[in-house]
C-alpha cells in the first residue's frame, strides 16, 4: 500500500488539559488527540511538532504548518491571515482577581498568555498586562505580585485551578462577558492548504457522530464542551 500522506500539524506541549507531554515524554491531550482521531478519518499521518502560541499564526500563514491543533478563537483579525475549522469547542474567558480589583484600575496589571486573543483584547483596552507562556508562569506572576490579576481561557485555566500555590492566592473566578472572547475555539488551517477545510470539517462531524468526540472529551475534560 502507498505510504500515507502526511499533514504537518502544530501543537503545544505546554498546555494541559489541551496539549502537554505524559509521564513517557508523549505528546497527549484534548486538542491533540482529537487531531490524531481528524487524521485517522482522513487516512493522513500527523506529523506533530511544537510551537509556541505568540508564533503560532506568522507560522501558520507563512506555510510552515498545515494545521495548528489548538483551540483558536476565530477572530476577524486571524480571518485575515488563517482559515479555520468548524468549531471543536466552546471556549469562555475568565478573570481572577481579589474582590475589588479590576483590569484598568491604577496599579492592577493584568496577567495574560502572550499571542492570545485575551492579550489582543487587553492591548486595545490599554490595560497594564504581562505576557506569560504557560499557565505556572502566570501563577509564579501572581504569587510574586508583579501582576494583580489573570485573563485566561477557561480550557487553559483548568490545570491552574489545580494548583495548591493558585488556590492560595484565594481569587474570585468570574467570566469575562465580551462577544470576541465568549465563542467558539477551532484548529487552525493554512491559507496555502485551503482545501483542508471541507475535509476536516466533514471528518469532525463524523467523529462526534460516531463516539470518538465524547471519549476524548471524557478522558481529559471534567465537562461536557460541545
Amino acid at each position: 500500500m502507498a505510504e500515507a500522506p502526511t499533514l504537518k500539524v502544530a501543537v503545544l506541549d505546554d498546555s494541559p488539559p489541551l496539549g502537554y507531554r505524559d509521564g513517557n515524554g508523549q505528546l497527549t491531550g484534548f486538542s491533540i488527540s482529537v487531531m490524531r482521531a481528524l487524521c485517522a478519518e482522513i487516512a493522513m499521518h500527523c506529523e506533530f511538532e511544537t510551537r509556541r502560541l505568540e508564533h503560532l499564526i506568522d507560522d501558520l500563514a507563512a506555510g510552515h504548518f498545515d494545521v495548528a491543533a489548538i483551540g483558536l478563537l476565530n477572530t476577524p483579525e486571524r480571518r485575515q491571515r488563517i482559515v479555520f475549522s468548524k468549531p471543536v469547542y466552546r471556549s469562555l474567558t475568565l478573570l481572577f482577581a481579589k474582590p475589588g480589583v479590576k483590569p484598568g484600575q491604577p496599579g492592577v496589571r493584568v496577567s495574560t498568555f502572550k499571542g492570545s486573543a485575551q492579550e489582543r483584547y487587553i492591548k486595545s483596552q490599554g490595560w497594564d498586562f504581562v505576557g506569560a507562556q504557560t499557565d505556572l508562569e502566570i501563577i509564579e506572576q501572581l504569587r510574586a505580585g508583579i501582576t494583580q490579576a489573570c485573563i485566561v481561557p477557561l480550557m487553559t485555566s483548568l490545570n491552574m485551578q489545580r494548583s495548591p500555590k493558585f488556590l492560595q492566592l484565594d481569587f474570585e473566578m468570574s467570566v469575562l462577558t465580551i462577544p470576541e472572547l465568549d465563542t467558539n475555539a477551532s484548529f487552525g488551517i493554512s491559507p496555502k492548504r485551503p482545501e483542508l477545510k471541507t475535509v476536516l470539517d466533514k471528518a469532525l462531524e463524523r467523529i462526534k457522530l460516531n463516539g470518538t468526540y465524547d471519549r476524548i472529551n471524557s478522558q481529559f475534560l471534567p465537562f461536557r464542551v460541545d
